[in-house]
């Protein structure tokens, strides 16, 4: 398939319009409609309905292909030029906002460092895309396991830190006076949907059979202050790393006990990173 056919596609898909299409890809609409029937020709099938423009079943299914297939290529160009290019001065960095320990930010170069806090699925596309030099995101996993991350591009990944998760809980909330929680018994509790922020529910989930743990409340940010101050209110419990939850006024932070989890950060880049990339990324991969 003609990558920029498929392009055209999901940006008409993701924008329901072929005019709103045309204008974010500097095309005519005329061309936007050619392109897509160009791609169903193609393929032998409608891919989009146009009065809603909406995927068909088929378009659907190219959609669960399309967007990992152009952000590959999308990394594949940007691998090339990193090679090309004349050496880099500056550093950016990628992370997800609990990943942001004082171990990396003492770390840091004194100058010349940008740091983007992004969604979680965001860093890894992020460094395969050339946007940012390396990327941090966390996660929960068990001891010395490393995460599962998306397969956007090869990427080299090493753990730089664990440390023990925290469920963090209203002051005034029964169970704030325990030593220590079990996640099998917080299943049907009031939990914060905070994906980019929180340690994501499915994890929880996934760590606790696969069942359970339905979001009373969704925040969708980078921000731990607000997830907190979301907590203190009563909105909903979360789970943080034990750094995240030292000083966390309205809250009580309670030791997870079972099952034996930690709250794991790991550091990406890619084959060939610039100098203070490489730099930093040996300095962290050593260890403590």
């Amino acid at each position: 398939m003609d990558p920029h056919l498929l392009r055209t596609y999901v940006t008409v898909a993701r924008l329901a319009s072929f005019s709103a299409a045309a204008r974010a890809l500097g095309y005519t609409q005329s061309a936007v409609s050619q392109h897509i029937a160009a791609l169903e020709q193609d393929l032998g099938a409608a891919l989009l309905t146009r009065r809603p423009v909406a995927p068909t079943p088929a378009g659907e299914r190219l959609l669960e292909h399309a967007e990992p297939l152009l952000l590959r290529l999308d990394a594949a160009r940007a691998d090339v030029v990193r090679m090309a290019a004349a050496p880099a001065f500056g550093l950016t960095l990628a992370a997800s906002a609990t990943a942001l320990g004082a171990r990396v930010l003492a770390a840091l170069p004194p100058a010349g460092v940008t740091v983007r806090v992004l969604a979680r699925d965001a860093v890894p596309a992020a460094v395969a895309a050339g946007t940012a030099d390396l990327g941090l995101v966390d996660g929960l996993a068990a001891p010395s396991d490393p995460l599962r991350l998306p397969d956007v591009a090869p990427l080299t990944t090493y753990g730089v830190a664990e440390e023990p998760v925290r469920v963090l809980l209203p002051t005034a909330h029964p169970l704030a006076h325990r030593t220590g929680l079990r996640l099998g018994d917080l299943a049907d509790a009031r939990w914060l949907d905070a994906p980019d922020t929180g340690l994501p529910l499915a994890q929880l989930r996934a760590a606790n059979g696969g069942h359970g743990f339905r979001p009373a409340l969704r925040y969708e940010g980078t921000d731990v202050r607000v997830l907190i101050a979301l907590v203190a209110a009563g909105h909903g419990l979360t789970l943080l790393p034990r750094t995240a939850t030292d000083t966390t006024p309205g809250t009580t932070a309670i030791p997870l006990t079972e099952p034996r989890v930690v709250h794991r950060t790991e550091l990406l880049h890619t084959t060939t990173p610039p100098d203070p990339a490489r730099t930093l990324a040996q300095s962290l991969s050593a260890g403590p």
